[in-house]
């Protein structure tokens, strides 16, 4: 969904052409799977990280098109809301530079992004939620300029026909209603990229499938939206709700939500393109004039323009993408699950986590996905999100564990192996995955200390709610530049 689009209103004849180009698109999709035409045999990952802007007292700052133009760097993008900016980290190999290069690159963008925000008077953090936003910050007027953002919304909202619910229950209690889809910009997030074949597409977005809500526990960093304290990872149930097209009666006749965790383990890529297709109309019907068919004849690669953007309002947690580059095909699977931060290291631990336990999983012999079933990944996912790394999730074999234990005596070693099968020497794998290890033995991770610190300033200085969140964000940012690990931040 980050294509550029028009603004404009769209007809009938606009969704009946859109329909029948993207099923041209699927079965060109078809033919290039059959045809093995696609690009696999030096993968890559990726990374994006969303941030928040804020400005010198912690606050909100509406400023990213000042700040984009002060960064002047194409990897960076607007987001939804104008207090968000995103920064698209170039693909590299897993194991390419040595074990600080990719850390290194990502510091020093960030640093440098920060330095000319602090130009315009703005500052970048990584947080899944902003502490300090308030309700009324979520208005139609932070809707970000690019016209593709206003269009998404006035077509979430004509599929809907009526105001957005947002109703999430934790130590807190959050009951409101929202007449735009901004208050999704609230969710700030980090997207690990893994290009894959297409023969193991479905055994890595499986996986991913399934420890989706091991994930979460471990990097919950939301705790906070509306000035109430929510879940852990309070983003999971935000973003499913914020972007809801369905009014209550679609609901409960069982429409499928657009955040989408999906409904069964796959067998192919295909299977997600064809859901995409069956269950969801267009909410951008937007044809471009290429013909598939005709540019599979000429030899040549097609775009897939209406498939790729129509998977683009389709919020899947673990997405296919398909994607050219260098003049090939490719398939990635986007894995959609964590907030952003704390820190480069704390995210950079959580990719060497996911990487690792990916590959390590798909090489097993009786793969978790034959032994779990697929609601249980759905439960794992929600139940962390409520209690983050204090969660109890199953896992086949165990039964209902603590996170900690789960992680530790079960999928850690096989995150150390699949790393090493990837090509990862010992002496690298350790400082990232012992960042994992150090987060269960202590308990602690952005959320833990997010509410620990603001319980310590609202017990110890009387100043009032908001004012604790705003000290706690600050302290938050400063602990952030210093790039230690979350698990060693202390309260004081």
């Amino acid at each position: 969904m980050g294509r550029d689009v028009p603004a404009m209103v769209f007809t009938r004849e606009d969704r009946r052409r859109y329909r029948i180009k993207m099923q041209e698109c699927l079965d060109a999709f078809a033919q290039m799977l059959r045809e093995s035409r696609f690009e696999s045999e030096r993968p890559q990952v990726g990374l994006e990280i969303e941030l928040n802007l804020v400005d010198g007292e912690a606050e909100p700052a509406m400023r990213n098109s000042d700040v984009l133009e002060a960064i002047a760097d194409p990897a960076w993008s607007t987001e939804l809301g104008r207090f968000n900016l995103e920064i698209n980290i170039p693909p590299r190999r897993l194991t390419a530079g040595g074990p600080d290069a990719w850390e290194s690159e990502i510091r020093a963008a960030l640093n440098h992004a920060e330095q000319r925000a602090r130009s315009v008077g703005a500052h970048l953090i990584m947080i899944g939620i902003l502490p300090t936003l308030r309700q009324e910050d979520v208005g139609e007027a932070a809707l970000s300029e690019n016209p593709r953002y206003r269009l998404l919304n006035d077509q979430v909202f004509a599929a809907r026909g009526e105001d957005l619910r947002i109703e999430v229950d934790g130590d807190d209690r959050l009951r409101t209603y929202a007449d735009t889809i901004t208050p999704e910009a609230a969710c700030t997030s980090t997207q690990f990229h893994l290009q894959v074949s297409p023969e193991e597409f479905a055994g890595y977005w499986n996986a991913a499938q399934a420890i989706a809500g091991v994930q979460v526990a471990l990097a919950a960093n939301s705790p906070f939206l509306f000035g109430k304290e929510l879940w852990h990872e309070t983003r999971i149930p935000l973003f499913e709700q914020a972007t809801d097209t369905r009014p209550q009666e679609i609901k409960v006749q069982g429409v499928r939500p657009r955040v989408w965790f999906g409904e069964r383990w796959i067998n192919s890529v295909f299977d997600l393109f064809e859901e995409n297709l069956r269950y969801f109309p267009a909410l951008l019907p937007l044809c471009d004039e290429q013909s598939p068919a005709e540019t599979l004849d000429r030899g040549d690669v097609p775009e897939l323009s209406e498939l790729t953007l129509h998977n683009g309002t389709i919020y899947r947690w673990n997405r296919p993408v398909y994607a050219i580059a260098h003049d090939k095909p490719h398939l990635r699977v986007e894995n959609r699950v964590l907030p952003a931060g704390p820190t480069v290291a704390d995210t950079l631990a959580s990719g060497a986590f996911y990487y690792g336990l990916t590959r390590a999983l798909v090489e097993e012999d009786r793969p978790v996905w034959s032994r779990m079933s697929f609601s249980a990944a759905e439960d794992n996912l929600h139940t962390a999100a409520r209690h983050g790394i204090e969660a109890r999730l199953y896992w086949p074999g165990m039964g209902e564990v603590p996170v900690p234990e789960l992680v530790l005596r079960r999928l850690l070693p096989l995150a150390h192996r699949g790393l090493e099968r990837s090509g990862m020497d010992e002496a690298w794998r350790e400082p990232l995955l012992g960042i994992i290890e150090q987060r269960c033995v202590t308990g602690r991770n952005g959320a833990v200390w997010q509410k620990e610190m603001f319980h310590h300033l609202d017990d110890t200085t009387h100043v009032g709610r908001h004012e604790a969140l705003r000290r706690m964000t600050r302290v938050y940012s400063d602990y952030m530049h210093l790039n230690a690990p979350v698990h060693t931040w202390p309260v004081d």
